[in-house]
């Protein structure tokens, strides 16, 4: 495994996409409308009892039960095996290990240099996840992966620095019950921050139980298509007025900030109306007001013409039939 946390960093893409207006609507820009629709309180030293946490996760083996709690210890002290991540609508992606568990990062640690200052009985609320065998899965820099001695002389694996831990007390993949405990435990991202969907980038997708994967903005909102719009020769809004009341317009994302999302087509344009927004192939892309929180798919099929975005662009329950 590497463990030099040090040059640890996320790859930023090599090259800007080229926007060519001439690209603009050839995949899923003019697809037509018919189709139906698709439709905390710690214990002493902050280590424990029940958390702030937030439940279970969005992962779909989310069922599949793992261990026992603080009484069965066996699964919480096991590799990592391959990381995974998971999409939560509440705190964006988070990490996890090879059996769904979701892993976390403690405050009183330290990343430059790695330290774990999680002992004793805290090791035993907090499993540290050793760092053998432990592999980046699927949108994991494995740059970021390192490890630091614990003051038994075992091998922690780490995050970009930060040493992980399970927590005895997540008994299935998908459980966040740490989030928050103390207000010195929380869940890890990727890449090794704090998760939380502020830290999403520009555009990313997420995993809708009803609706497969969809775009969501930087707060993991969802992002959404007007099928009364046109991408081809360019970019056209008719989503005008009071209608932008309803469905306020993405703002422009720059290409490096976006995740899983189709390079191709990925532009900004001018409005009529003067203001900038941004486009998935080449499509108008908007927020929807009655979605209160991330996760929320209220706009999908209103009126007909509203649909959810897959990562290529096309309307789900539109293009997708």
């Amino acid at each position: 495994m590497k463990t030099s946390w040090r040059n640890a960093s996320l790859v930023a893409s090599a090259a800007a996409v080229l926007v060519l207006t001439t690209a603009c609507g050839q995949e899923g820009g003019t697809s037509s409308v018919g189709s139906q629709n698709v439709g905390a309180t710690a214990a002493a030293g902050g280590y424990g009892g029940v958390g702030s946490g937030i439940g279970t996760g969005t992962s779909p083996s989310a069922s599949s039960t793992v261990g026992g709690g603080q009484g069965n210890l066996g699964a919480q002290s096991a590799s990592a095996g391959k990381l995974e991540v998971s999409a939560n609508a509440e705190l964006g992606d988070v990490l996890t290990d090879s059996a769904g568990l979701s892993l976390y990062r403690f405050d009183e640690d330290t990343a430059e240099p790695p330290k774990s200052n999680c002992n004793g009985d805290c090791a035993t609320a907090w499993p540290p996840v050793p760092a053998n065998d432990a592999s980046a899965g699927a949108g994991i820099d494995k740059a970021l992966l390192g490890e630091v001695t614990r003051a038994d002389g075992s091998k922690q694996l780490t995050i970009a620095g930060w040493p992980a831990y399970r927590y005895a007390k997540d008994t299935k993949a998908g459980d966040l019950t740490g989030q928050g405990v103390g207000g010195k435990w929380y869940a890890l991202a990727p890449t090794g921050k704090k998760a939380s969907v502020a830290s999403l980038p520009g555009l990313s997708t997420r995993k809708d139980p009803n609706l497969g994967e969809i775009v969501v903005d930087k707060n993991g909102m969802t992002v959404y298509r007007f099928a009364k719009d046109k991408a081809w020769p360019e970019p056209v809004s008719n989503c005008l007025g009071a209608c932008l009341e309803k469905w306020p317009v993405v703002a422009p994302v720059s290409a490096n900030d976006t995740k899983d999302v189709q390079k191709k087509g990925l532009m900004s344009f001018t409005r009529s109306d003067g203001v900038k927004q941004q486009t998935v192939n080449c499509s108008p892309i908007y927020t929807f007001a009655a979605d209160k929180q991330p996760g929320d798919t209220n706009g999908q099929g209103v009126g007909g013409t509203w649909y959810a975005v897959r990562p290529n662009g096309d309307m789900v329950g539109v293009s997708d039939k």
